[in-house]
């Protein structure tokens, strides 16, 4: 790959994952600062040379970001709170690349913090916030939850392709085995099959460890010109290309199993110019193991039906066809409420070659996405295509 692949001229410039995943003595903001220290050193940057900021959380509300602002002392010329649940962070790389191409902002902090795990935040169980929605009046006051929604999209796929409980575990499966390679994750011991299996049900067919981990935790990614990041610290990642949409059932007459992915699947890699069979690595949102199984066929991995057998037999392992999640995903490293910076930084790191047990041999191209919401019922999609010069 040569730097004249590189279509947007935007790279990623530094990272940073909070280590930690249970900090009851922090509020998100502390954790924020924290991960914007840690971005900036790795960037080999300043507070100062932040001009433009983004970011949200679970529960930063319509002046979040200028709070956000304020708490790190930041004056920056372009600000951009979007919430659009776990893609959050993805989309604000695309709109960080976008005011940068504008000449509204030259360095871009994208920021995320959480404490849902101490704050024993009910993440998936909880109601899906339709109760304050009115077109959704016939479905919110019968007790929908984020995780029976996902649950009936699972039914449906499995009603009409012959999905296995079986194959759903397996990614649960290969998620815990990353997760065992990196020092960060929350979840390490090994899992089995008939473990995920023999877990209690939680949504008729979704098991305990079909479900997300819960933990607090945070991130900041740090994007500018590609010719400025070759100037830094660390090894740029350039973008290649982006995509967001979103999937709502509209009115009436709705595709259940077409998510948002395709469309913004589509976007970033037209945009990149690339073909699946380029894509080294995906960092794909694993809220539910279903979630990550149809990412996949709606990014045209695979085709509509066949994500079984695509994610069995080590097909989604580091070493696989496509390694998927090699940090352990949300399913086991962390999922502190919105997981979409992860990708991010997961993705950069392992282009960077910086992953140690868990690297995936000669990664030069990764795919992050994000879904936020909820599949079956209305959700967001964002994707970056993500490459290295070697």
């Amino acid at each position: 790959m040569t730097s004249s692949q590189f279509p947007t001229g935007i790279a990623i410039a530094g990272v940073y994952e909070h280590p930690s995943r249970f900090s009851p003595n922090k509020s998100e903001f502390q954790i924020m600062a924290e991960c914007a220290k840690g971005a900036l050193d790795d960037a080999g940057l300043t507070r100062q040379d932040v001009d433009g900021l983004f970011g949200a959380s679970m529960t930063m509300g319509m002046m979040g970001i200028v709070d956000l602002a304020e708490y790190l002392d930041l004056r920056p010329d372009y600000l951009d709170g979007t919430n659009i649940g776990g893609s959050s962070f993805v989309a604000h790389v695309n709109h960080a690349a976008s005011a940068i191409h504008a000449g509204l902002c030259s360095t871009a902090l994208v920021l995320y913090g959480s404490t849902a795990a101490s704050n024993s935040m009910a993440i998936g169980t909880g109601g899906t916030g339709a109760s304050k929605d009115p077109g959704l009046a016939f479905t919110a006051p019968y007790g929908m939850t984020t995780v029976g929604s996902y649950a009936m999209y699972a039914n449906l796929h499995m009603k009409t392709y012959g999905t296995t409980s079986e194959q759903l575990a397996q990614i649960a499966v290969t998620m815990r085995h990353h997760a065992g390679l990196n020092p960060l994750a929350k979840m390490r011991a090994p899992i089995t099959v008939d473990d995920v299996l023999e877990s209690r049900m939680i949504s008729r067919p979704l098991h305990l460890l079909d479900c997300c981990i819960i933990s607090d935790g945070g991130g900041a990614v740090i994007v500018t010109s590609l010719e400025r990041a070759k100037d830094l610290r660390s090894q740029p990642v350039s973008l290649l290309g982006c995509g967001e949409a979103v999937q709502h059932q509209g009115v009436g007459g709705s595709d259940l199993l077409t998510i948002a992915a395709k469309q913004s699947g589509s976007t970033a890699m037209k945009m990149a110019g690339i073909k699946h069979a380029d894509i080294d690595l995906a960092m794909i949102y694993d809220s539910f193991t279903i979630t990550v199984l149809a990412t996949l066929e709606n990014l045209g991995f695979c085709e509509p039906g066949d994500g079984g057998d695509f994610v069995g037999d080590g097909g989604i392992a580091i070493g696989g066809l496509l390694p998927v999640n090699p940090d352990g995903g949300g399913l086991s490293s962390n999922h502190p409420g919105m997981r979409g910076i992860f990708l991010v930084i997961e993705a950069v790191k392992q282009l960077r070659g910086e992953c140690g047990e868990r690297q995936v041999k000669d990664a030069r191209v990764a795919l992050a996405h994000g879904t936020g919401g909820t599949i079956g019922d209305k959700h967001s999609g964002a994707t970056l295509i993500l490459g290295v010069d070697r």
